[in-house]
């Protein structure tokens, strides 16, 4: 069943719901007959009943009953898929198959501007061609002084020069605070300013700054606090910094936030006391305010203040007694948003309790808190629109716009089910009933900060007692398995292949050995096994990162990492907070208990990532945007780790490691992120598999990138050690003196040689085909390819 919508007074069914899925769909039985003959027949007749209507100036569509009457459950309409593709398909789709990119355009709604003329588009928003940028920043510069002169006493007091190409020489050619001494809010947003000393050279030079904006510059990526602490010591007056309130913040932000200061309004026209007593709505969220007792923030100041937004804000050098007190001054107050739990404790009983006069608390009515009696309340969502630009090519607003129209399913046959999801949007009509909102979480902040507490150390409880598992009787050990290679390749003499697991001295199996298991085949807990109980702690990727995280918090080796089932308010957080730094926002979300990257995806759009989510539990991790590459292109490495003991910890390491190496160049294109070759190492599904011996690519990388492998080795052993620590710290419940294991450990170089940890996997059994090429390395294996030997030393 593709799935179906149920509408009052009818239904509307997608035309692949199948007959099975009928009755297990509600779909009421008076109707059965009607949809087979509209299935049989392909009768598309909505329109009869139904119109398309225009609706949030355009950008959206809805669907709404045009006859004037229809009794409930008299009529079943069908709903076609006018686009149906696997992601990997989507850009190349919309590229060639005609008229698919225009349709899809106009059924998302991101079709308008199309004939806009580009040299038009390019003046508005202030882009030049070549040799015409700075012509085009000065020619701001002087319209803005022409304004300010025809308006007034020709003091231009705020300045937009965003996205205008400007770099650090332009900066100090414009020579800003000599040409506009009283500017009060300055705009750089979106230029290329690069060097931290010369933006404080430059914007230190006007000292009646009151906000200024550097966002989505690239000096923001390298810079510290370093540069905010001058900026505000050199402005004493500046009150808002990157859309943050500064601790300066006063009377100024707070116009700015409640519209009384914008570029048409900078500052008070007239000498009065109080110019934010017009202020009925304040919208402060995610203005990193750490302190909102404030001169300026008082009934005395705002005595009409009835809506008040502060989530996002630390707040923390405020308790919730001050807060609460701050707030039952202003009698006006109706409406209040705010993080629950947060700076006004954890229950919206209490709150409500504490401020009588509030209606609505994060969107909700007071008294339908109090009656269902909710003590932890968000806010209500509100609708997203897509956002795209005039000269943005039809496929690219697609692409960013589809996954509020998206579903999606799985096809299977009595085999298997396909590894890869199947996404399709319906058609116009379909697509009029909309779903997908943009969720409006905080708690990236509070997760970050229990992160930084977890600093757990490795003290093993116990010395070294490992001992070999030879039988002392100089009998063969019997050894069970269902690994053929494992069969074939064990021929030493001190060994013997047995069929019952029962009997065996050693269980080497690929299966999980459960209690169900155990009771079925007679195994017993004084039998060897080639696995540690708990191991999924490690090898189901949601766990290993709550076990990385539960020891060692946020270590630099570790992305990162949210389970979506369990974080996304988290990840939501998180994005929105790279999104205002202007810092990059490239995901990679990965399903947790699947190898060889099968369903996999990169995309930098969080509708993106909430709608992949329905395609089964997946982790959510931040890209390594910037890899190390080789010979231009993207690798990562397997190691093969040996696990004889949990506590005391002992693994071995083998120095020889397998290179896997994508087949196209490496490229940060956003059209790439469908290619799955560029981004991906592991070649499934008959693709050319690139790979190199450990030798060959050692040297080849030390000559490439002028470094020393030794010391990349060392910084890789130190990180998988870490790994395992963690695991015998978070889960001591791992231990066990009859259990050893094999593990492949996946880990990726960053530009700066420093290794990243990508996966932890169970013995697999690409790894016994490779074991021949590894097994030369490692001292403790006495025979090629036969790892048994190394379980029983």
């Amino acid at each position: 069943m593709a799935g179906y919508f149920v509408m009052e007074p009818c239904v509307i069914v997608a035309a692949t719901l199948m007959a099975v899925g009928v009755v297990a769909s509600g779909l009421p039985q008076s109707l059965h007959r009607q949809l087979f003959q509209k299935l049989t027949t392909e009768t598309f007749d909505a329109g009869s009943y139904f119109k398309i209507e225009v609706c949030e100036d355009g950008r959206q569509r809805r669907l709404v009953l045009d006859s004037q009457s229809m009794p409930k459950e008299s009529n079943v309409f069908l709903v076609d898929h006018a686009w149906t593709f696997r992601l990997s398909d989507a850009f190349s789709q919309l590229q060639e198959v005609p008229g698919l990119a225009q349709r899809m355009a106009s059924l998302m709604c991101v079709d308008t501007d199309l004939d806009t003329d580009i040299e038009e588009v390019d003046a508005v928003k202030g882009v030049l061609h070549e040799n015409g940028t700075k012509s085009n920043v000065e020619d701001i510069l002087e319209s803005e002084i022409h304004n300010a002169t025809e308006k007034g006493d020709g003091t231009v007091k705020w300045l937009e020069l965003e996205d205008a190409d400007i770099g650090d020489d332009m900066l100090l050619s414009l020579n800003l605070s000599s040409k506009f001494p009283d500017l009060q809010a300055l705009s750089l947003c979106g230029n290329k300013l690069e060097t931290v000393e010369i933006i404080v050279q430059e914007v230190t030079k006007l000292k009646n700054l009151r906000a200024l904006w550097l966002n989505n510059n690239p000096v923001l990526k390298k810079c510290d606090h370093c540069m905010e602490d001058a900026i505000l010591q050199g402005c004493p007056k500046l009150e808002i910094y990157n859309s943050n309130f500064t601790i300066n913040f006063g009377e100024w932000a707070l116009g700015f936030c409640g519209e009384v200061y914008d570029k048409d309004n900078p500052s008070s026209l007239c000498l009065r006391d109080r110019p934010l007593q017009s202020v009925t709505s304040l919208d402060l969220s995610n203005r990193c305010i750490h302190n909102l007792v404030n001169k300026a923030f008082s009934p005395a100041e705002m005595p009409s203040l009835s809506h008040l937004n502060i989530r996002g804000n630390p707040l923390e050098q405020n308790s919730v007694r001050e807060l609460l007190e701050v707030l039952k001054g202003f009698p006006c107050l109706q409406s209040l948003g705010v993080d629950i739990p947060g700076p006004l404790g954890e229950s919206a009983i209490e709150i409500l309790e504490s401020l009588p006069t509030l209606c609505t608390l994060n969107g909700v009515t007071a008294s339908k808190i109090l009656e269902e009696g909710k003590h932890v309340i968000d806010s209500m969502l509100q609708p997203r629109l897509p956002e795209w630009s005039a000269d943005q090519p039809l496929a690219d607003r697609v692409l960013s716009a589809m996954w509020l129209y998206l579903m999606t399913y799985r096809l299977a046959n009595e085999e298997k089910i396909d590894e890869t999801s199947v996404w399709y949007v319906m058609d116009e009509l379909g697509s009029a009933v909309r779903h997908s909102d943009e969720p409006n979480f905080r708690e990236y902040e509070k997760h970050c900060q229990k992160l930084q507490f977890k600093s757990l150390s490795y003290t093993p409880t116990k010395s070294s007692n490992t001992e070999s598992l030879h039988r002392s009787d100089g009998c063969a050990s019997r050894v069970y398995t269902d690994i053929p290679y494992v069969e074939e390749f064990l021929t030493r003499t001190e060994f013997v292949i047995t069929t019952e697991p029962k009997d065996a001295d050693i269980i080497w199996t690929s299966l999980q050995v459960d209690e169900d298991m155990k009771k079925a085949t007679g195994i017993t807990d004084q039998q060897y096994v080639n696995q540690f109980p708990f191991e999924s702690c490690l090898v189901m990727k949601h766990h290993l990162a709550e076990t990385v995280q539960k020891a060692h918090g946020s270590p630099e080796w570790l992305q990162p990492t949210y389970n979506l089932e369990t974080h996304l308010p988290q990840l939501i957080g998180d994005y929105y907070v790279r999104k205002r730094d202007g810092l990059n926002n490239l995901w990679i979300l990965k399903p947790w208990n699947m190898a060889r990257t099968i369903d996999t995806s990169v995309t930098d759009d969080l509708s993106a990532v909430i709608r992949l989510m329905e395609t089964g539990p997946k982790i959510c991790q931040k890209y390594i945007e910037f890899p190390a590459l080789f010979q231009g292109r993207k690798f990562d490495l397997r190691y093969i780790v040996l696990v004889r003991s949990m506590d005391p910890l002992e693994i071995f390491l083998s120095d020889v490691f397998w290179v896997r190496l994508a087949n196209n160049p490496y490229s940060l294109d956003k059209h790439s992120f469908f290619e799955y070759e560029t981004h991906f190492t592991v070649m499934n599904y008959g693709r050319k598999f690139n790979h190199m011996n450990t030798p060959d690519f050692v040297r080849e990388f030390e000559v490439e990138h002028q470094v020393k492998w030794l010391e990349i080795h060392q910084r890789v052993k130190n990180t998988i050690r870490s790994v395992f620590e963690a695991a015998a710290v978070a889960h001591p419940e791992m231990h066990s003196s009859k259990s050893r294991a094999m593990y492949g450990v996946d880990i990726m170089l960053d530009s700066s040689f420093q290794p990243k940890l990508l996966e932890v996997l169970p013995f697999p059994f690409e790894v016994i085909l490779y074991s021949a090429i590894v097994a030369e390395s490692i001292t403790e294996v006495a025979n090629s390819s036969m790892f048994v030997v190394w379980f029983a030393a």
